[in-house]
C-alpha cells in the first residue's frame, strides 16, 4: 500500500497556513502553537527545532515525546471525514491537528480546543 502524500510534506511548509488560518480570523500564532504543543507534547524549543528541521510530518508525529491522551475527545468531520472512522494512526493524528487548528479558526475558547475539564 502506498504512503499518503500528506506523511511527506514537511510539517513546516503547512505550519505558516495553519497560523494564517487562526490569524485571519483573529487568533494568534501562540494559540495554534499551545494547540500543537497540547496535541504532541512536544515544547516549544521541540516544535522550532522541527520547523528549523523542516521535519515531515511522518517524523514529526513518530517523534512526538507524548500525544495526549485526550486526543481521542476530539470529534467531528474534516476534510469530509470522520475522525473517529480514521484507521491509520498517523492520519488519524494529522487530522486531529487539523480540527484543533479549525476550532481555533472558528473562535472556540481554548480551554475547549485542549479538551480542559472544568470542574
Amino acid at each position: 500500500m502506498t504512503k499518503h502524500r500528506i506523511y511527506s510534506m514537511t510539517f513546516a511548509s503547512v505550519y505558516p497556513m495553519y497560523v494564517a488560518k487562526a490569524e485571519k480570523k483573529g487568533r494568534t500564532q501562540a494559540e495554534v502553537d499551545e494547540a500543537i504543543r497540547w496535541l504532541t507534547g512536544y515544547t516549544a524549543k521541540g516544535l522550532e527545532a522541527h520547523i528549523k528541521k523542516k521535519t515531515t510530518f511522518e517524523g514529526f508525529f513518530d517523534t512526538a515525546p507524548k500525544l495526549n491522551a485526550a486526543r481521542d475527545q476530539i470529534t467531528g468531520i474534516i476534510c469530509g471525514v470522520r475522525i473517529e472512522q480514521i484507521e491509520d494512526p498517523l492520519m488519524k493524528n494529522i487530522r486531529y491537528l487539523d480540527k484543533l487548528i479549525d476550532e481555533i479558526a472558528k473562535g472556540r475558547p481554548m480551554e475547549k480546543v485542549l479538551r480542559k475539564q472544568t470542574a
